[in-house]
């Protein structure tokens, strides 16, 4: 029991370590810093949403009732993949990017064909803010369909967007400044104003929308007031929802197998056609089962006495598998089994 005990808890911690993570933005992260809620969000909001690793999905969804989400990506998109992404947008998918500091982002953005950029520096406000002046609270939204019934964002840590000419959906307060030197503080070289940190834009036939901030979308963030209904008004503006983490690291071994698994049809039959043989298999009767194992452990009776063993070996046969039967009906059964087989000897 114990040895059953102890392995059920290996499985059940293997199963955990091999489905879940703990980077940032990881929609696998169940974490305050993952973005698991933001896919629970989709289904509660019934959107389907798909989690890819791969940008050759792109081309598969139906583009205008489309958004893909892209939080912060750790690595370049190549120009084939760019050129995915791109297509989608052109078609009119909804592509929004969310960035702070990352080096990718902006190569991704201007790739689509997006204007705006993310500008890099730490946004700060020691008025409006949240626990920190490195959370700053950005109040100034302008009303649209993506920012319905939103009143505020939170920000944190995060930077602003340099919008070159797109629409500027919400900004920071008049008292916020950009951090230029990293020392915290306020100095004579910046100036308190606002600064956009949503916008929007129109690339070919969708749009495209940059965040100056991953944060606002993880586990915690969502819970801060405006940041859920953000999210949720971008969500429910489509029937779909994309979360790309193509270019996010290494995700848990048991969720790629399972992704691939559901995106490949061959892979699909082949899991299938296994999956039935062993049933059927196990189906089998017990005798034939046992057989294609090579092993027959229920011989019965007679089978034990084929041979040199005899008297003895049938004797060891009965007292470990009838040991509640006395010693007076043993002697019975094995006397009845030595004389029927001396007559089929006489017969032959």
């Amino acid at each position: 029991m114990l040895l059953v005990a102890l392995l059920g808890v290996v499985v059940i911690a293997f199963v955990i370590a091999a489905s879940t993570s703990t980077t940032a933005f990881g929609v696998y992260n169940n974490a305050w810093d993952g973005a698991s809620e933001l896919q629970n969000q989709a289904e509660a909001s019934g959107v389907e949403g798909e989690i890819i690793l791969n940008t050759s999905q792109y081309p598969t969804v139906q583009a205008n009732t489309t958004v893909a989400f892209v939080l912060s990506p750790g690595q370049a998109y190549s120009p084939r993949e760019t050129e995915q992404v791109s297509q989608f947008v052109r078609e009119g998918g909804t592509l929004v990017v969310a960035e702070d500091f990352g080096p990718h982002s902006n190569s991704l953005l201007s790739a689509v064909g997006a204007n705006a950029s993310v500008d890099g520096r730490p946004l700060r406000d020691e008025q409006n803010l949240y626990r920190s002046p490195a959370m700053p609270v950005a109040t100034n939204v302008t009303n649209t369909s993506l920012t319905r019934d939103v009143e505020q964002l939170t920000i944190n840590h995060g930077t602003v967007v340099e919008p070159n000419g797109t629409q500027v959906l919400v900004r920071s307060s008049e008292f916020s400044y950009l951090d230029t030197n990293g020392n915290e503080e306020l100095d004579e070289n910046e100036s308190l104003q606002e600064h956009p940190v949503v916008t929007v834009e129109s690339v070919g036939e969708g749009r495209v929308v940059v965040v100056s901030d991953p944060s606002l979308f993880i586990n915690t963030m969502l819970e801060q007031p405006g940041n859920q209904q953000f999210a949720e008004n971008v969500l429910t503006a489509h029937d779909r929802v994309l979360l790309d983490y193509s270019h996010a690291g290494q995700q848990p071994p048991l969720a790629v197998a399972l992704l691939s698994l559901r995106s490949t049809p061959l892979l699909q039959v082949v899991f299938g056609s296994v999956g039935i043989g062993a049933i059927a298999l196990w189906l089998q009767p017990p005798t034939a089962l046992k057989r294609v194992l090579g092993r027959e452990e229920s011989r019965p009776a007679e089978s034990v006495v084929d041979g040199p063993a005899g008297e003895a070996a049938l004797l060891t046969y009965l007292r470990r598998h009838h040991p509640e039967w006395e010693e007076s009906r043993t002697q019975r059964v094995i006397t009845g089994i030595l004389d029927h087989q001396q007559d089929d000897s006489d017969n032959d």
